[in-house]
């Protein structure tokens, strides 16, 4: 086993089921390793933190792309997300971020709890009438997709009535976030890329004839003022981005949670008798079963180096984020669930100026919701076998039946 070994086998489906193992393989070769021609894996804590918040490591931008892959500019789904931050460096995506962060603050965020709890409590009542007779709830379904959606859809401002449709509209968007050089099959992603930025097309040309307090029409507004903030391909791009991250994680975060609950039913107690804080049990299910198993970055300068091996510039880093967050380095017993281990900081948020926008709306999410779950439905169980998305970057499941009752 090599570094070469470890990115091949990343797109297996045996590694998509259970990738831990191959990050075991990947940390004992070493904290960072080569793994071919100017490519690199990253697997420990300390290396891929280091990574994260260095600015001359980049993401690979869209033009870098369609300079090693001609075809990339033919797909419009690989173009929708390299015209948002999560594709951009220097100086375009601090000039984007700084706009969003101003409207997507942490007082706003905060004020969101009573409507959150609102919700949670909503969709706890509908679990309890499907499940009423006994019969399995698809928890993923009835609530790990409709509390994050709903949250994020009331911020940007999406109506209510359209918020369901973007479920599987999503999920063949962000096929394109995997690791794969192969950019076949992605006719269904451009199809989602296509029918989303239609969407907020017309949305935010209705925001900005009729203003509401939402994101939507607060940038909506400042590209109206065309005076090079932000242009209305950055804006289009970004309101997808925004809603694509403001659930998919948050989805995953849950349904990753529950299972976990599920294995270890000792947590569940402490979580109802308050031994267990949902603050630590949402940090640990994010360190040990992270909803973003992987990223990448670029070296954009002369005298990188990573643990001690040099990257020179145009390097590939394929950082593996959830065998980091395994790394025995950093963590005493790193295999082993426990919500009250001290000092944990996991990075599946991201670190340095791509750090996760919405990472405190995804903690009061999870941090009201799985409580409020537990206390529900007392004799919460599983009710039949649970299956995963195909994916590795994005990890969680697709369906997690319970029984309520």
């Amino acid at each position: 086993m090599d570094g070469a070994a470890i990115i091949e086998f990343l797109t297996s489906p045996a590694v998509r089921a259970d990738p831990y193992p191959l990050y075991a393989k990947a940390r004992e070769l070493g904290p960072a390793v080569p793994a071919g021609d100017g490519v690199f894996v990253v697997s420990g804590y300390a290396a891929v933190n280091r990574v994260l918040r260095t600015p001359a490591f980049g993401v690979a931008t869209a033009d870098m792309m369609a300079g090693v892959l001609p075809e990339f500019v033919e797909h419009s789904s690989l173009a929708l997300f390299g015209r948002s931050i999560l594709q951009r460096n220097a100086p375009d995506q601090p000039r984007v971020r700084s706009l969003i962060a101003s409207v997507f603050t942490a007082r706003r965020v905060a004020a969101l709890r009573p409507a959150v709890e609102r919700a949670v409590d909503r969709l706890l009542d509908e679990m309890a009438g499907q499940g009423a007779d006994g019969s399995p709830v698809d928890f993923m379904d009835a609530f790990a997709f409709r509390l994050p959606v709903g949250v994020i859809c009331e911020l940007l401002g999406v109506p209510e009535r359209d918020r369901y449709r973007f479920r599987g509209l999503t999920s063949d968007l962000t096929v394109v976030l995997e690791i794969s050089e192969d950019l076949g099959g992605l006719a269904e992603a451009d199809a989602a890329a296509d029918e989303l930025s239609r969407y907020f097309t017309e949305l935010a040309a209705e925001r900005l004839a009729r203003p509401q307090d939402d994101l939507v029409s607060d940038l909506a507004r400042i590209a109206a003022e065309d005076d090079g903030r932000l242009s209305a391909e950055e804006l289009l791009a970004n309101l997808v981005l925004l809603l694509v991250a403001g659930f998919e994680t948050t989805t995953n975060l849950l349904g990753n949670g529950l299972a976990l609950l599920f294995r270890h039913p000792e947590v569940a107690a402490g979580l109802r008798t308050g031994a267990v804080t949902p603050a630590g049990f949402t940090d640990e299910v994010l360190r040990f079963d992270s909803p973003v198993q992987a990223t990448g970055r670029v070296a954009l300068a002369e005298g990188l180096a990573v643990d001690g091996v040099p990257t020179p510039p145009g390097s590939e880093l394929t950082l593996l984020i959830g065998a980091a967050n395994r790394d025995p380095a950093r963590y005493e017993r790193p295999d082993v669930f426990d919500p009250t281990r001290a000092d944990s900081q996991p990075l599946s948020f991201g670190g340095g100026q791509h750090f996760c926008l919405g990472s405190q709306l995804a903690r009061l999410e999870a941090e009201v919701a799985v409580p409020a779950l537990l206390d529900r439905f007392p004799r919460l169980a599983p009710g039949g076998v649970a299956t995963r998305r195909d994916r590795l970057v994005l990890r969680g499941y697709q369906t997690l039946p319970v029984t309520v009752r």
